[in-house]
């Protein structure tokens, strides 16, 4: 068990609903190579962990933190509109304390999906979307 079951879990979940959207939208996944199209929108999606602790004495127990970003990448000087839109899907996608199951390992959104500052550049504008998620494992 481990945080990369936990990015699969949500990549996954992220990747099938980017695909079945009217205008499928591509997620980039950490690590992937990837250069964007001039003026499309697409998604970057990290995995953010944090400590691993284990809360009994015997050491059987794995308590799994961190957070998963998406990153909403859109053309730049088109306001706010397309990414805000986006930014409300994927609260939606995720709900807070939902739990999603890969094997043995159960996972849920701990914190809802927060939205953060927009960040412009020269071509694109960025909106990062994240929540906070927890496995334990005995």
């Amino acid at each position: 068990m481990s945080h990369n079951l936990i990015a699969s879990i949500y990549e996954a979940r992220l990747i099938a609903w980017a695909k079945a959207l009217p205008v499928p939208l591509k997620v980039v996944v950490e690590n992937e190579a990837f250069t964007p199209v001039a003026d499309a929108t697409y998604l970057r999606a990290y995995t953010l962990p944090a400590d691993t602790a284990s809360n009994t004495l015997g050491g059987d127990h794995r308590m799994y933190t961190g957070v998963f970003q998406v990153s909403i990448v859109t053309p730049s000087g088109k306001f706010r509109g397309a990414a805000g839109a986006l930014a409300d899907q994927i609260t939606a996608l995720f709900p807070l304390y939902e739990r999603n199951k890969k094997g043995a390992l159960t996972v849920v959104t701990m914190t809802p999906v927060d939205q953060g500052l927009g960040m412009p550049d020269d071509t694109t504008f960025t909106v990062p979307v994240s929540f906070q998620y927890r496995a334990d494992t005995n």
